[in-house]
């Protein structure tokens, strides 16, 4: 078979996940013909992807017709159609679940992100997404907000594998791999097969990119130049030193030897905002085993047509991220401040998407004869 990027990225030891998910997707075959010919090995979606779906397509008018007589209420049926959906795409990713023993072959769905704030109201969706969709390769994804942290080892404790996401900053993401390990030992405690669980950490890439550069422009120095379009892929590579790390430790040795998978880091957000840099930039220069790369089906074929993967990027640039990090704060850019606010705009931005979903298909639904 002849090598591609997409090829020789998956030998490094990325699994490509597609970021994106509809109806269409499933029944016109083009997942299945990303799986077959791109190495597209996993699903994410989120509530700007199912409300881009909803009204770009007439493809939901008979389903939600059909709840709207059935008396159910729009955000019932969001979920509805959200659930038949995410079902179509595990059913289609069942046997790269099977041959990878539970790695990939994932597809994840998000709980409201009305919850994001709300430990026991995400706890009690999730365990009712994760029960409704009733597939083993779905994955129940939970915002790392402060309130999303004790929700995911709950959930986790429950046996759900999970994907967290809307992770910015280096201390929430040690926050969430302790959260994991705690769950993992609820987990335990409560009698579940650790290696039945799978949980990625979805770390958000391009957005710092996009709020430091916008710091860094407006001080107009060489030295700001210098260091521009490098603080996301120096953040997510100490992610990367943190994650084996952590992984390392005594505590995380002991859950190995009784069944914990490690929770991979997940590269989110990996579509370039700044036409300047390569469109795949944040693919090639983040490749590195053991991690996912979830990518819309645009920087998917930017890495296929002008692709260049040159190894593992990420082991053994530790101390240039550092060096780089430390540039930025040296010119009076506050990384901390700008994920705090990356965080903040994340869950908002999800918000304002859900309600726009909500009042798409409550407009489809009273159009429905």
């Amino acid at each position: 078979m002849t090598s591609t990027p997409s090829s020789a990225v998956s030998q490094i030891g990325v699994s490509i996940w597609l970021d994106d998910l509809s109806k269409d997707r499933l029944t016109s075959g083009s997942l299945a013909s990303l799986m077959e010919h791109n190495h597209v090995v996993g699903v994410t979606s989120n509530p700007t992807i199912f409300a881009g779906a909803v009204s770009g397509s007439d493809s939901y008018s008979g389903d939600l017709a059909d709840l709207a007589r059935a008396g159910v209420t729009p955000e019932e049926a969001v979920f509805e159609v959200m659930i038949r959906d995410i079902q179509g795409a595990c059913d289609l990713m069942r046997f790269v679940f099977d041959s990878t023993d539970g790695q990939d072959g994932r597809v994840s769905l998000e709980v409201s992100p009305l919850l994001a704030h709300d430990t026991a109201g995400t706890v009690e969706q999730a365990k009712d997404l994760w029960n409704r969709v009733d597939r083993p390769n779905l994955m129940i994804k939970i915002p790392a907000t402060k309130a999303g942290l004790p929700a995911i080892a709950e959930v986790i404790g429950e046996g759900i594998s999970v994907n967290v996401t809307l992770i910015f900053s280096l201390e929430r993401y040690g926050e969430v791999i302790d959260a994991y390990f705690e769950g993992i030992e609820k987990a335990q405690t409560a009698g579940h097969a650790l290696s039945d669980i799978r949980s990625v950490a979805s770390f958000f890439v391009s957005r710092v990119d996009s709020a430091i550069d916008a710091k860094l422009d407006a001080l107009n120095s060489d030295a700001a130049s210098a260091v521009r379009s490098l603080s996301a892929v120096a953040n997510a590579r100490l992610a990367y030193e943190l994650f084996v790390q952590r992984h390392s430790s005594e505590r995380a040795q002991v859950l190995k030897q009784n069944g914990m998978n490690p929770q991979r880091p997940l590269w989110a957000s990996t579509g370039v905002k700044d036409p300047s840099l390569p469109p795949a930039y944040y693919v090639t220069e983040l490749a590195v085993a053991d991690v996912v790369n979830t990518m819309p089906e645009k920087t998917l074929m930017a890495l296929e047509s002008a692709g260049v993967v040159e190894g593992d990027r990420v082991t053994g640039h530790f101390d240039a991220a550092r060096e780089t990090l430390a540039a930025v704060e040296d010119l009076g850019i506050s990384l901390a401040e700008v994920t705090d606010a990356l965080e903040h705009d994340g869950v908002e931005k999800f918000v304002e998407s859900w309600r726009e979903l909500l009042e798409t298909v409550a407009t489809a639904m009273k159009g429905s004869p």
